[in-house]
């Protein structure tokens, strides 16, 4: 999605929560736990940008143990909505307990990340600039906590059947993924990952990065259908040459999705970050 309206509304975070939690990469959760159950007491996890709480959901009933998430968002609706939803047990029965803090997570300091046991985030890293990700991964490894940071988008997609322009769409939303905002934010995009991975190894963190993409057919119909029209509609505001064509791509894409006929790999990326005594398995 293009503007933060759409991208943040909670129909369209509800909309996606399926195929998110579908694609997470759960090759990660071993390793995390692993970090995880060396920590004394009750782990303390910053989700950031956390939406309506998707992680949240997904990984609070994965972990053992007592939990304290503090939700981050600058949107006060969406933070309602993911403390309503975050569940109040973890995997073993435990406690979840759940606060906020509304702010722009962009501005985290490494005081504001003491006390933390873990740093998640999805769909995040792309609306990054590179000297943000390293002050993230400066305050995690300050901190001691890993980084789980899912579904960053990878600048892939495959639509089955194929149409000519398929490519020339994509590397239009690729580009305006890289835009530089402006207030002067070079926006990372599809490099995200990347940059991410550099900056936590070179503040001495290891790193372990899985593929989480959606795969989008019939049954997920309504998003693959939202999806296109953000997609296109990106694409024509990098490069307002395309409207015309793309309007009629368009239009035929989303009679075969409501056909039942296409299917989409919109692919992404999972990144854990660990600090050294943690290991990797």
């Amino acid at each position: 999605m293009t503007d933060d309206v759409t991208r943040y509304s909670p129909e369209w975070l509800k909309l996606r929560e399926g195929a998110d939690a579908a694609a997470r990469a759960t090759e990660l959760l071993d390793p995390l736990r692993a970090f995880l159950s060396t920590v004394t007491g009750t782990v303390v996890i910053r989700d950031l940008g956390c939406g309506t709480g998707s992680m949240g959901r997904w990984l609070a009933p994965r972990l053992d143990g007592p939990q304290y998430w503090v939700l981050h968002d600058h949107d006060p609706n969406l933070l309602h909505w993911a403390v309503a939803g975050t569940p109040r047990a973890a995997a073993d029965g435990s406690r979840v307990a759940v606060t906020t803090e509304r702010g722009d997570i962009a501005r985290l300091t490494m005081d504001g990340l003491s006390g933390t046991s873990l740093v998640t985030a999805s769909a995040l890293l792309d609306l990054l600039t590179r000297e943000e990700l390293d002050g993230l991964a400066a305050a995690c490894a300050w901190a001691g906590c890993p980084a789980l940071l899912a579904l960053s988008v990878a600048g892939r997609v495959e639509l089955t059947p194929a149409d000519p322009l398929d490519a020339e769409i994509a590397a239009a939303f690729n580009a305006h993924q890289r835009r530089v905002e402006h207030d002067g934010r070079a926006l990372l995009g599809p490099d995200a990952v990347a940059v991410a991975s550099e900056a936590f190894v070179r503040h001495g963190l290891t790193v372990r990065v899985e593929s989480s993409p959606w795969r989008l057919g019939p049954d997920e119909s309504a998003l693959t259908a939202q999806w296109l029209r953000g997609w296109v509609h990106a694409a024509c505001e990098q490069r307002p040459e395309l409207a015309a064509r793309a309007e009629a791509y368009l239009a035929r894409r989303l009679a075969e999705c409501e056909a039942g006929e296409l299917r989409v790999v919109v692919h992404h990326s999972d990144l854990l970050a660990l600090p050294p005594m943690a290991g990797m398995s």
